[in-house]
């Protein structure tokens, strides 16, 4: 058995939390998490002080605020994993008010703030376009889904053949033609 729902950093949770025995054997997709904003084109415009909604839940709130470090936005404390909290930041240059509501909820906060976190999911749903996002994640981050397989499986050979199967130019065509740049291939 294998499944592809997962990133790393959640497969970790869920290895260390509940004590499954289950390894990443080979990338698959990225649903790449986005800041988005119906009132600027740009980060840059996104003035001193602006209010930013976030994700309310440590997982995705955690990963909007790592987006938001990685792009010079904010500075969090060291060593804060995956699963840091506003608390954690460190350095707020444009001295942004970081607000948190219920992920589900962020498309519809746009009229609202300067700009939110939205995942993927959400900004199809609402009918935003993915890949209109003022800040978005890297392709080939920790967050890119992966094929987890039990440990005792992950030198089987169908393992081999499933990951061969899907490490191909036509699933990589497929995925960039099906999803216009919503999805990515991450491997």
């Amino acid at each position: 058995e294998a499944n592809s729902f997962q990133n790393q950093p959640y497969l970790d949770n869920q290895v260390k939390d509940r004590g499954f025995k289950l390894v990443s054997v080979g990338l698959t997709v990225n649903f790449p998490l986005g800041i988005y904003s119906s009132k600027y084109k740009s980060w840059a415009e996104v003035p001193d002080g602006a209010t930013v909604a976030i994700q309310n839940d440590p997982t995705n709130g955690g990963r909007s605020l790592l987006l938001l470090q990685d792009k010079g936005a904010i500075k969090l404390k060291d060593g804060v994993g995956f699963k840091p909290s506003v608390a954690d930041i460190v350095s707020n240059p444009k001295k942004l008010k970081i607000i948190e509501i219920e992920a589900a909820q962020t498309p519809r906060s746009l009229a609202d703030v300067a700009a939110a976190a939205i995942n993927t999911n959400y900004a199809v749903d609402a009918k935003i376009e993915p890949t209109s996002a003022i800040l978005r994640e890297d392709p080939k981050g920790p967050y890119v889904n992966l094929i987890a397989v039990r440990e005792v499986d992950k030198d089987k050979p169908w393992v081999k053949a499933l990951l061969a199967s899907y490490h191909t130019p036509e699933i990589k065509a497929f995925v960039a033609e099906r999803f216009k740049g919503s999805v990515l291939a991450g491997w």
